[in-house]
């Protein structure tokens, strides 16, 4: 089975969304997916009320999940590690312990259909950032899907 770990700072808005989407697009009995936070402020709580919002916009239901915080522990739970930005990319790539760690890591937007980069953090922004941050990721996600069918 494929194992993959959304990665966000806090676990509330992007890397939430990212496992939603993920998950509506792969067969859920070939591909695992999670996600987690660099920093362990909301562990334990729901994801940010606006992203549970766009996400039920578009059918998907994520208000059951539950923030939690990156571990080392995760290098060795999950086959690719996808993070949104590159803050996050060094966070996480810190924690590494060996070459194989780190090439589980990607940016997630290197699988999207844009030059953006980095996923930008809709926290401190309206609504409409959050429907920009889903467009991206869903775009990301529906390559990543494609890319595990194929293999």
């Amino acid at each position: 089975m494929t194992k993959i770990l959304m990665v966000c700072l806090g676990n509330i808005c992007r890397s939430p969304l990212a496992e939603g989407i993920l998950k509506n697009k792969v067969n859920p009995n070939t591909v695992f997916v999670d996600s987690a936070g660099t920093a362990g402020y909301h562990i334990g709580n729901a994801p940010d009320p606006r992203s549970i919002a766009v996400a039920n916009k578009y059918g998907i239901d994520i208000s059951k999940q539950v923030c939690r915080k990156f571990t080392v522990e995760d290098f060795n739970n999950f086959t690719t590690i996808f993070v949104m930005d590159n803050s996050n990319y060094n966070n996480v790539i810190a924690l590494a312990q060996s070459p194989e760690h780190k090439n589980k890591v990607k940016l997630l937007l290197n699988f999207g259909d844009t030059k953006i980069t980095e996923v930008p953090d809709p926290y401190y922004g309206g609504d409409q950032g959050f429907e920009n941050v889903y467009n991206l990721i869903d775009q990301a996600c529906t390559n990543i899907a494609k890319t595990l069918k194929n293999q």
